[in-house]
This record gives C-alpha cells, sequence and structure tokens, in this order.
C-alpha cells in the first residue's frame, strides 16, 4: 500500500545488561501510519523494507480531527517474522 509512514519501534536496553552490547537502543519492530479507511486486522502481514512482518497487536483508528473534521491514520505497530 502506499501513502504509509513507516518508522522505527525501539527500546532501550537495560545499561550492561545481556542485549546492551555497547549500543544505546535496538530497533524491535515498525510503528506504521496507514492512510485513513485502510482495513488492517492483526492476522495480516507486511512488507516493510523488504521484510515480511506481521501486524503485533490491534490496529487502531486515530478518529476524526476536532479541528478539520477530516479521518486520521490507521496506526499499527508489525514486527520482523522469525522462525
Amino acid at each position: 500500500m502506499t501513502g504509509c509512514v513507516v518508522t522505527p519501534r525501539q527500546s532501550a536496553p537495560q545499561v550492561g545488561g545481556d542485549e546492551q552490547q555497547a549500543r544505546d537502543t535496538v530497533i524491535v519492530g515498525w510503528t506504521v501510519y496507514a492512510p485513513p479507511g485502510s482495513d488492517w486486522r492483526t492476522t495480516d502481514r507486511v512488507r516493510i523494507r523488504g521484510e515480511v512482518c506481521e501486524i503485533t497487536g490491534e490496529p487502531g483508528a486515530w478518529g476524526r480531527s476536532p479541528f478539520t473534521g477530516t479521518r486520521g491514520v490507521i496506526q499499527f505497530a508489525a514486527d520482523r517474522v522469525t522462525g
């Protein structure tokens, strides 16, 4: 689907923990902002930057803007498929 905005979703590992390995953040997936009215479900898979990802959690609609009345984006989290 065209018109989506994709941003990395990250978490900060525990200082001195096993995940840190000399880095500040770890990318754990993507946050996708899809056009208003698009239909996404938790059972869908998407291709993001060449990688197949699963939608995790329930996609949510931002609703209508109280200022303009226009419909807001659909937001969902996506994680790489492993295994």
